[in-house]
């Protein structure tokens, strides 16, 4: 314990010369900002050519280390040292850890899969070339996921991550690929983005008869429905556990979850997850909000 605090505490002091001196750079960097271009050339020309000698230098020590067994060890624990790290790091000798570029490429791509309603969560990342996501939101059943997976999450991890060569969308389950029984493509998200063209909408009932956050049911073509309003968002089931077929509309709700009354099921409203048993899933409708109404479409 006494060795974990010290080599914290090694850490901590580490970081905060780090700090310091990339302060001191910025301020003496601010001073050149009113030179010529001329002088603004020479400046970098000699930036650079320091960076360069210092990476090959750097490089050089790095792979005479990792030729010696016993020194791979310490250069591991010096490598966690932040000021080491970063410096290694600025000069390209060490990448930053694999997990922090994937979310990093996550996150460049969120905004545009936002604007859609939909989002990406990473599942599991898999060394030494393959990075498990899961699309969600609007996008875990749009007729376009394959495009979104591939021209949007994959190229944006291959580009901070050029050693992945395989990333797979893994899904919370069947219902959510939504193959009805005549192959059909099953649509499960909120206007406006439900596709206008497809049959079969009901008209179900009004937004407002929603409350936020609470499930509510509804009967239609002899189905017991269980909806779920979150903002103006609606997810729709059948008023059935996964288990044994029991009525849910009795449970509990707590934190976006439902939890069966009778054997203790959980679900997830916003998908019909189960986090009991992740194998099954509450059976999906489709929903679209179309102005102040909500519309269904019954999976048969």
């Amino acid at each position: 314990m006494a060795d974990s605090q010290s080599l914290d505490a090694l850490h901590a002091q580490s970081a905060a010369e780090l700090a310091r001196r990339a302060d001191d750079l910025a301020q003496l960097e601010a001073l050149t900002q009113g030179w010529d271009e001329a002088q603004q050339r020479v400046l970098g020309a000699i930036k650079t050519g320091i960076e360069e000698l210092n990476a090959e230098a750097f490089k050089r020590l790095i792979r005479a280390l990792k030729d010696e067994p016993a020194a791979a060890p310490v250069l591991r624990r010096a490598v966690r040292d932040p000021l080491v790290y970063q410096v290694l790091r600025f000069h390209g000798v060490v990448k930053e850890p694999l997990e922090h570029r994937v979310a990093k490429a996550l996150d460049d791509v969120r905004p545009f899969l936002k604007t859609h309603g939909g989002d990406v969560e990473l599942v599991a990342i898999k060394p030494p070339d393959t990075v498990e996501v899961r699309l969600v939101g609007s996008c875990q059943s749009c007729p376009s996921s394959g495009e979104t997976l591939s021209e949007g999450v994959e190229k944006s991890i291959r580009a901070l991550c050029p050693e992945i060569t395989t990333v797979t969308r893994v899904s919370r389950g069947a219902a959510e690929h939504g193959a009805g029984p005549n192959g059909e493509q099953v649509v499960h998200f909120v206007s406006p983005f439900a596709r206008q063209h497809d049959a079969g909408w009901l008209d179900l009932c009004r937004l407002a008869d929603l409350h936020d956050d609470q499930i509510a049911t509804r009967t239609a073509e002899g189905r017991e429905l269980l909806l779920y309003r979150h903002g103006d968002s609606v997810a729709c089931y059948d008023n059935a556990c996964a288990h044994m077929g029991m009525p849910l509309d009795g449970g509990a709700v707590e934190g976006g979850s439902l939890c069966c009354p009778y054997h203790g099921f959980v679900y997830r409203l916003d998908t019909g997850e189960c986090l009991t048993v992740p194998e099954v899933q509450l059976a999906v409708h489709a929903v679209k909000v179309v102005g102040e109404r909500v519309h269904v479409r019954l999976r048969r």
